[in-house]
Order: structure tokens, then C-alpha cells, then sequence
């Protein structure tokens, strides 16, 4: 996986529609401008693999955020499927499958891709960026979220995984506890003027924090998507991580 040194490759823009033309159209508009899409479950419920073939058409990486869940052969053979998608370099599953879970997602990453093909990047999701600690405890997870997140980041780097969906609370955690190499993927992205307002998300970042941290990527969506002038927005956003290196 290979990224130009320019900080808008640190980027990723979430195409968080209902409606494949819509985010065609929208992603026409700022591929030039950013690193990779992610297309979640909203997108891919609505359009499938079509979403995918689309999308990646535009030259720029895709982010598959379906944080696969399931029995370790289940998402093994959804993992193979993934990872032989056009433009997929970052892929999820959820670290709380266990580690034959994660063992299997590692090996099908590998299968999914011709011999000598660079293969797309395998990350766990920690903890959601919704959650705290009261919300662990409804579960029936004992302990702070900060904790939780560094114990799921060891159990998927031992079992093979390249790096970590995780928010900026626990990124310098992981990044200690699982060396530079492993990658640190940061969800809940607010720009400075925007970071207010934290719609579902209980633990938030600005860009600035979040590359400071120790992110590598970092994810943005609706201050990109709901902005009037996206291309300034996406503007603004790099210079703050430019300023962060």
C-alpha cells in the first residue's frame, strides 16, 4: 500500500449516502482532493459490490468499513470476497470476534489476492467511537474504554492484524503498546470550527489532535458531506493535518 507524501494522503472521506449516484457524483467532485473513501454499511447495503467497482473507477483507495463479525469461517470467506475487490486497500473486522476470528480474516486477506499483488491492509475495530464507559458496562464489559481498546489492539496484533480502528483517547496508548508500524485508523473527526457538535459520537477528535496522536488516517464525514463548500472544507482539513506533521 503505497501513499504520496502530500497530507491529504492521511485523509479519509466518508461516502455516507443511501443513493450510489449521489455519492458517484459527490466523490467526482473531491476525488483529486483526498487519500481514500470509506464505503460503510449504508452505501453497501444500497448498492452492493457495485458501489465498490464505481467508486474505485475514480482512481482514489477505498476504505470497506463493514466490520465483519461472525464465526471465523463466516468471515473468513467474506474477508477472501473483499480483498479481491477493485481499489480495496483497508478492510475491517470487529477485534471482540476473538482470535481465531482475526486469525482467519488474517489468512483470507492473503488468499484473496494474486501472488505478488499488494494486498489490502486488515484493521480491527476496537471499541466503537459511540460508546464510553457507561455504555461498555450496559454490555457487560467491565473497565474503562481506554483499557478495553489496548487489550483489543494486542490481541489483534498477535494474531496477525495491521492496525486498529480506534479514537484519539487511546491512540498514543496503542501506538506504545504496539509499535510505529501498526496502523492506527481514527473515526469521529471534527474539524476545529465544527468539533462542537458531536452528533452520535462520544469521543471526538480534530485532525490536529488525531495526527498528533499518532493517527495515520483519519476519518471525516459529515463535516465534509454536509458542508456548503466540501472542496474548501477538505481544504481546511489538510492544512490542519500539514500543520500537525
Amino acid at each position: 500500500m503505497t501513499f504520496d507524501t502530500h497530507p491529504r494522503s492521511n485523509l479519509i472521506v466518508a461516502l455516507d449516502f443511501d443513493s450510489l449516484p449521489t455519492a458517484v457524483k459527490f466523490a467526482r467532485r473531491i476525488a483529486p482532493l483526498v487519500g481514500m473513501f470509506k464505503i460503510g454499511s449504508q452505501l453497501f447495503t444500497a448498492a452492493g459490490p457495485a458501489a465498490i467497482k464505481e467508486i474505485a473507477a475514480l482512481d482514489v483507495g477505498i476504505f470497506l468499513d463493514l466490520k465483519f463479525h461472525d464465526i471465523p469461517n463466516t468471515v473468513a470467506g467474506a474477508v477472501l470476497c473483499a480483498a479481491s475487490m477493485p481499489g480495496i486497500q483497508l478492510l475491517n473486522v470487529h477485534a471482540l470476534g476473538g482470535s481465531a476470528m482475526l486469525k482467519a480474516a488474517v489468512q483470507a486477506i492473503s488468499a484473496g489476492v494474486a501472488m505478488g499483488a499488494d494486498r489490502p491492509r486488515l484493521l480491527a475495530v476496537t471499541v466503537l467511537t459511540s460508546m464510553d464507559d457507561k455504555t461498555l458496562q450496559e454490555v457487560g464489559i467491565a473497565g474503562p474504554v481506554a483499557d478495553r481498546v489496548t487489550r483489543l489492539a494486542l490481541l489483534a496484533k498477535g494474531a496477525g492484524v495491521d492496525g486498529v480502528v480506534a479514537s484519539i483517547q487511546e491512540a498514543r496508548a496503542i501506538r506504545e503498546a504496539c509499535g510505529r508500524e501498526f496502523l492506527i485508523v481514527t473515526p469521529g473527526v471534527r474539524p476545529e470550527d465544527k468539533s462542537s457538535r458531536q452528533d452520535d459520537q462520544a469521543r471526538t477528535a480534530t485532525p490536529t489532535e488525531a495526527i498528533s496522536a499518532g493517527a495515520d488516517f483519519i476519518v471525516v464525514g459529515r463535516p465534509i458531506l454536509a458542508a456548503a463548500d466540501p472542496r474548501a472544507a477538505i481544504a481546511a482539513i489538510v492544512d490542519e493535518i500539514a500543520a500537525a506533521k
